[in-house]
């Protein structure tokens, strides 16, 4: 990998609690979509390994199935890494604009 997830361009950031902020963003993620944008989500959860995991799985598998549900390509990347301090997070961007961007 060439690149850090976290230089990749994101059109809005999500800073989510818990698991009903999880299933929050990936409503208003799949309604955004991932097709015709040139720039993915960014997810930041809190250092709490449990929850994280949680909130990580709510995350990648609510945008693919919701993507499946509106017949939307469903060939999404995603990284999760240490953010910052207090944060992971998981950067999501289409693999069609990953490619434009040269990645």
């Amino acid at each position: 990998m060439d690149f850090h997830p976290k230089d990749l361009p994101v059109s809005k950031t999500f800073d989510l609690k818990d698991e009903k902020d999880a299933s929050d963003a990936v409503d208003s993620m799949v309604k955004m979509g991932f097709s015709g944008r040139n720039e993915g989500f960014r997810v930041l959860m809190p250092k709490e390994t449990k929850l994280a995991k949680r909130i990580g799985y709510t995350i990648t598998t609510g945008v693919t199935a919701g993507l499946r549900d509106k017949n939307e390509v469903r060939d999404i990347k995603y990284w999760t890494y240490h953010h910052d301090k207090e944060h992971y997070a998981i950067v999501l961007i289409s693999n069609k604009v990953l490619t434009q961007l040269g990645f």
